[in-house]
């Protein structure tokens, strides 16, 4: 559905479910990462992009203390009291909610309940943050209804805990960030260490193919997590050896990781060379944007790839299958994984002229290696999260 018919349908069966109208109905885009994988929580850069597709949440003030939260599309409710808010072990989707909830709570603790329902289209499981979509749609939504004053970074921080606590995935602030600082035709660059944004052009002849493999994309179940308590082992052990203050991977370059990895095992040190590269990559990449180099750019989208596939163990052989074909098809300039891996999205990067060609010959080479169809959409950098009524 397009996300004019996703907004009238929500407020439709909003409307038929609690019988009045939402006081506050709130949208948020998924993203898509371009370049910097696994380097947020790393303190490092990050080029990613607000995307097209996205999740509406709608809102309305109770009369009492009770919190009613309706799933759009299974049209499933589940219910907890304001002052009470805990993580759930059943309909788990209702932690995302919940935890961005209780992280407003406590900067206003709340006078009154809610009702409330949410509907997207992003594909789940694609990799393209259908949860930092609801988590910010629902944080911008519940700001405004219970008048709590916040910026992007307190937001994004806010659903991040949710992430954290009430979802059981130790996430960056990657996918929370990008859906709220979006902007049309704009990367945005973004350096985790300060928390702070800019957005970078991509010039008029640049747009994405995002191919859904389909296969399976769950980061809750240990494997990011794992990735990550590598990544802080590596840090720990390059801030005893290095002669300057290492207080997380962005500050070793690759030189110092080449000399200094002894100590660490082959899996940890190969885990700590990635983001380290990634860092450098994303800083060169944004430098050849700004001179118009588009070539160079995707050169460095297919060597951040195969650094995931190599050193990091985050593909899959259905992404690599995509970024394999990529690279044989005219007019594809990059491509790799986009966002915690494991499965979900490949991001191609082509000329517009380009897209439909590669699209087309994108699906067909996926289909012949696995049998069943590769779902290859445009993507275009877009806005960011608001509020819409």
């Amino acid at each position: 559905m397009t996300n004019k018919a996703v907004y009238d349908a929500l407020v439709k069966k909003f409307r038929a479910h609690f019988g009045r109208e939402p006081h506050v109905v709130a949208y948020a885009p998924g993203r898509v990462e371009v370049l910097g994988n696994h380097t947020d929580y790393n303190e490092g850069f990050v080029l990613s992009a607000a995307i097209s597709l996205g999740t509406f949440f709608a809102v309305a003030k109770s009369t009492s203390m009770t919190c009613r939260l309706v799933a759009g599309d299974l049209m499933r409710e589940v219910t907890f009291n304001a002052e009470d808010v805990a993580p759930s072990s059943s309909d788990t989707w209702q932690n995302y909610v919940n935890g961005t909830f209780a992280g407003l709570a406590d900067l206003k603790p709340p006078a009154h309940g809610f009702d409330a329902m949410f509907l997207g289209n992003i594909p789940l499981g694609s990799g393209l943050s259908s949860s930092a979509a609801l988590e910010m749609s629902a944080g911008i939504a519940f700001a405004k209804l219970y008048n709590i004053a916040t910026d992007a970074v307190m937001l994004a921080k806010i659903g991040q805990r949710a992430e954290h606590v009430y979802a059981g995935c130790k996430c960056g602030l990657l996918d929370q960030i990008s859906s709220l600082a979006g902007q049309e035709n704009k990367l945005i660059k973004t350096d985790f260490r300060s928390v702070t944004y800019e957005t970078v052009g991509m010039g008029p002849d640049a747009c994405f193919l995002m191919c859904n493999t389909h296969a399976k994309h769950t980061l809750a179940d240990g494997a990011y997590n794992r990735l990550r308590e590598n990544c802080e082992t590596a840090a720990a052990h390059f801030a005893t050896v290095l002669r300057h203050p290492v207080n997380a991977l962005r500050d070793v370059s690759m030189a110092e990781w080449a000399i200094y990895r002894q100590g660490l095992s082959e899996t940890v040190a190969n885990h700590a060379a990635h983001p380290i590269g990634e860092n450098e990559r994303v800083l060169k990449g944004a430098k050849l944007l700004s001179e118009g180099n588009l070539s160079g750019f995707g050169a460095l989208m297919f060597d951040s790839h195969e650094s995931s596939r190599v050193l990091f163990g985050n593909s899959c052989a259905e992404l690599d299958a995509v970024v394999d074909a990529a690279k044989k098809i005219p007019g594809v300039l990059g491509a790799r994984l986009s966002g915690g891996g494991f499965g979900g999205s490949a991001v191609v990067l082509v000329h517009s002229r380009d897209a439909e060609t590669a699209s087309a010959a994108l699906a067909s080479a996926y289909a012949a290696t696995f049998n069943t169809p590769c779902e290859v959409s445009l993507v275009k950098p877009s806005a960011g999260a608001c509020v819409v009524a």
